[in-house]
């Protein structure tokens, strides 16, 4: 008898539905337009999003007021400072301890690689932003795929995902539960409790994990394999240079093994030089000395952090060629030796390298070969690629004499590693602020780029290059779409049109339509401004039934941090770029996961909550 006094109040109460408007009419056909370009990207997302904004202003679909106010919006600004403080943790080394330490620990296995990034993402994102926690590994991200040799699109997607995936864990998971729980008040409910959406938000998390594991990854497209020329920033050159061990270096007495050299620092240990001549085989057990010097293998990235490391040396660093040069006038070049240089066939010693040209040559790359000689004693080839040191000016000169061909210049590539305490120190106060209420999170943001400007770990110059800028023109662009919804009602529209599709149906089909059409809002809308419009509807609608409104507020809270389906939240955004990823990637990769969290929610929410 229950459900038919149901039907009968929900029919006598409920007001009619409300009608399509033109502007209705005109908004749903402009944001199908978009979808429908960002699918098939026959223009850039960043285009069509602004296109959207200006057919919106033009239509008078959002007031001219708020048309562009996206580029001054709390998202944008927080999007800006956090691909700013990113930059810095990069600057000064933080990132690349965080991928030496996850490499540490898991090896260079890309399945195990997979799992270590997934849980940690989605563990620290359950007590902090998913845009800050995403933002944080991103960068790892491609620095643990360069060292292992995969590809950073079959992780970053993933990254982006696991971030979000932890957002119902706990109260500061996300701000749009923050929201949800002062709306809850508003209407006369007990606000949300710190780990009250735990018993439904851990499930999802650990699921959501399992999910990107076992089916998510298989499904998540590669384009960094489309061509040769696209997939040189991936191409890791091996080097072979020279160590010097300082007598008073800390690895003098520890073991091979002990040492960290292959395993911290990523190098190929390849033969033990002492007292000049005599040659050893590394092996784990092998005792390093000091005055031992190493024949390593390595990446012009790892030459260049070992310059940081102390107690040992890059051999060609002990003795510079010109003591008036600085440190900090020494530029690095990979340069490539061309046919009829006067390097041919001769040894870097006894063509006289250091002194005729005044440069080093810091390692040598032969097409992968792995050579087992002192570099001094190599004979050159057409084609060697001699990694060299000294002033740019001289590097030309010697360039223009055709001993060789200078392929680029390495520059900015050594970390601030003394400005890294600060950095990891900001980044922990930017996190924490926000989280005891102290500040919000954008301008805890703000707070965290002037204080990393002030302390030197970036320069504006450095920033200004880090910022992806079509990233923050395609969210302050989308963010009118969310405006335009509430401002032609198109978005109580649609939520009255679901309730008169299946108020009558029962209360777990009204609270799966409750849960459709909050993830439908909450990708073109922002995940706060998708909650704010639909949970007075469905809280109103539950009193009208005579059922629990926590119920339907907590559905509407999972469901408005479930945004996979389109690359327009924050974390997902951050990845798009970088991870050469398509509109449609998102729709495939995320909507089973969209399907398994409801599942879990419409079983465990009315438990958690009875109805």
């Amino acid at each position: 008898m229950a459900i038919p006094l149901q039907r009968q109040h929900t029919t006598t109460v409920r007001p009619l539905p409300l009608l399509m408007t033109p502007d209705i009419a005109i908004l749903l056909a402009l944001t199908t337009a978009a979808l429908v370009f960002f699918s098939f990207e026959w223009i850039s997302a960043d285009v069509v999003a602004l296109g959207l904004l200006l057919s919106l202003t033009l239509f008078g679909l959002v007031p001219l007021d708020r048309a562009f106010a996206g580029f001054g919006s709390d998202t944008f600004i927080l999007i800006l400072g956090l691909l700013i403080m990113t930059a810095a943790l990069v600057r000064t080394g933080v990132v690349d301890l965080m991928g030496r330490t996850i490499l540490r620990h898991s090896g260079t296995n890309p399945k195990v690689l997979y799992i270590v990034l997934l849980v940690a993402a989605a563990g620290l994102s359950a007590f902090m932003s998913n845009t800050a926690a995403a933002a944080l590994f991103i960068p790892v991200v491609f620095g643990i795929a360069k060292r292992a040799k995969i590809s950073p699109g079959k992780l970053l997607m993933p990254l982006a995902f696991a971030s979000i995936v932890s957002s119902s864990v706990s109260l500061i998971s996300t701000s749009t539960n923050i929201v949800v729980s002062g709306l809850m008040q508003q209407h006369k409910m007990a606000p949300m409790g710190m780990f009250e959406m735990a018993p439904v938000g851990v499930p999802i998390a650990v699921l959501g994990v399992l999910y990107m594991i076992f089916v998510g990854r298989k499904l998540v497209p590669d384009r960094f394999g489309a061509s040769s020329e696209e997939d040189s920033t991936l191409v890791v050159r091996p080097y072979l240079f020279e160590l010097l061990i300082h007598d008073d270096s800390p690895l003098a007495g520890k073991t091979v093994a002990k040492s960290g050299l292959g395993r911290d620092l990523e190098l190929t240990l390849v033969r033990i030089i002492r007292n000049k001549d005599e040659y050893y085989e590394p092996r784990a057990g092998s005792m390093l000395r000091g005055g031992d010097v190493i024949i390593v293998e390595g990446s012009s990235d790892d030459i260049v952090r070992i310059k940081d490391i102390p107690g040992i040396d890059i051999k060609a660093d002990v003795k510079l060629s010109d003591p008036a040069i600085t440190p900090d006038e020494q530029e690095l070049a990979e340069v490539l030796v061309l046919p009829g240089s006067r390097l041919i066939g001769r040894t870097l010693k006894n063509a006289g390298f250091r002194e005729r040209y005044d440069l080093q040559v810091l390692g040598l790359s032969r097409h992968g070969e792995t050579m087992h000689k002192k570099m001094s004693t190599i004979p050159i080839k057409v084609g060697d690629i001699l990694l060299v040191q000294g002033r740019r000016e001289q590097m030309i000169r010697v360039s223009d004499q055709r001993v060789f061909s200078i392929l680029g210049m390495l520059e900015g590539e050594r970390p601030k590693v003394k400005h890294a305490p600060w950095a990891m120190i900001i980044f922990l106060l930017v996190i924490l602020l926000p989280t005891f209420k102290l500040v919000t999170l954008p301008v805890a943001v703000m707070l965290g780029v002037f204080a990393v400007f002030v302390t030197r770990c970036l320069s504006s110059e450095e920033a200004y290059q880090a910022v992806e800028w079509k990233v923050l023109v395609l969210v302050a662009s989308m963010l009118s779409l969310g405006v335009a919804m509430e401002h032609t009602g198109t978005a109580a529209y649609l939520a009255d049109l679901i309730v008169d599709w299946v108020g009558h149906a029962g209360p777990l089909w009204l609270l799966s339509a409750f849960f459709a059409l909050t993830v439908l809002l909450t990708q073109p809308m922002s995940n706060q401004a998708a909650a704010v419009v639909v949970l007075p509807v469905a809280i109103q609608t539950a009193l009208q039934l005579g059922v629990n409104p926590r119920t339907f507020a907590m559905m509407v809270a999972v469901a408005a941090s479930c945004s996979y389906l389109t690359p327009l939240e924050p974390a997902c955004l951050m990845v798009y770029g970088p991870g050469r990823y398509r509109f449609f990637d998102y729709l495939r990769v995320g909507g089973p996961l969209t399907l398994v969290i409801f599942v879990v929610a419409i079983v465990l929410v009315p438990r958690v909550w009875p109805l």
